[in-house]
């Protein structure tokens, strides 16, 4: 039987020529490849320059603390002098001393910050009679979290002057309108929020204003919307403080607290998802510390 021409064709299909020139293949520029390594190497990099460069834990020689101690155009370089002084402070290392008249020098700097840290690192050395006297007159410095610390180092003295302070870091701390204004954004209300983070905006004509929030925390409530209207000096909104600030109160506050600091100390034995179990715990025994001496 004749077979038909079309099954015939695709029973036997025509061979391919052995002659016939293979697809070109592009291929990448010896300079493109390297403009394309160079980016990647750049992408894995840059992160690692910014975390080396901001990241406190990396050793300084003694040239190089008295070197940052002294950058004011850098406050974060100050600081970063200062955490490893606190920590040769710490293990009792005599050759710290050396620094102390900067410690002293920089109690009184104009960044918040470097404050803030001063103070911590005061109260590592508590035999320095100078720093007592300088933590004692960082109780009135315009940051609450300076007070704050400044309280907290003052009780490894041995001194409770800083009481009022210290109960204040337990407590929200209220956020108020600098100026008057419309409210063209604000956060919402849970949400998280470092020191100095941005909480509104206000608008005033031409000219914005910023309010931001003085404690690292959680945005407790909001006393203003989008929209509105606010005078100087409103409430906008409460923080309330993040963990380890409260830790460290209550832990000061099982030293030196008194029977009238236990409403603020309960609150935060209640039993509630956004309080830790060992903030709890803390709180239950800074309570029984407090009754126990008023005994």
């Amino acid at each position: 039987m004749a077979s038909h021409p079309l099954t015939s064709e695709i029973a036997n299909p025509p061979a391919v020529a052995q002659d016939s020139p293979a697809p070109a293949r592009h291929r990448m520029s010896t300079r493109n490849r390297l403009l394309f390594f160079l980016v990647a190497w750049l992408i894995v990099l840059m992160p690692f320059l910014f975390w080396w460069s901001t990241w406190f834990g990396r050793h300084l020689s003694n040239t190089q603390i008295t070197e940052y101690l002294n950058d004011d155009k850098h406050p974060r370089h100050i600081q970063h002098a200062l955490v490893q002084l606190g920590g040769r402070m710490a293990s009792q290392d005599a050759r710290a001393t050396h620094w102390y008249p900067d410690l002293l020098r920089l109690a009184s700097h104009p960044v918040e910050e470097v404050r803030n840290t001063d103070a911590w690192v005061m109260g590592q050395d508590t035999s320095a009679a100078a720093f007592h006297a300088t933590l004692l007159k960082m109780l009135q410095d315009s940051s609450p979290m300076v007070r704050g610390n400044a309280a907290l180092s003052l009780v490894r003295f041995g001194d409770a002057a800083g009481r009022p302070q210290i109960i204040a870091l337990l407590q929200p701390a209220t956020v108020v309108a600098p100026a008057a204004g419309r409210v063209i954004d604000v956060d919402k209300i849970g949400t998280s929020v470092r020191q100095g983070g941005l909480i509104a905006k206000l608008q005033n004509g031409d000219h914005t204003t910023e309010i931001r929030s003085p404690i690292t925390g959680r945005i407790r409530a909001l006393s203003a919307a989008t929209g509105a209207t606010v005078a100087a000096g409103a409430e906008v909104a409460a923080i309330d403080p993040n963990s380890e600030q409260v830790w460290e109160a209550l832990r000061a506050l099982y030293l030196v607290g008194e029977p009238d600091d236990l409403a603020a100390i309960r609150a935060y034995e209640r039993n509630v998802p956004e309080i830790p179990a060992r903030l709890r715990q803390q709180a239950l025994l800074t309570e029984k510390s407090i009754l126990s001496r008023a005994k």
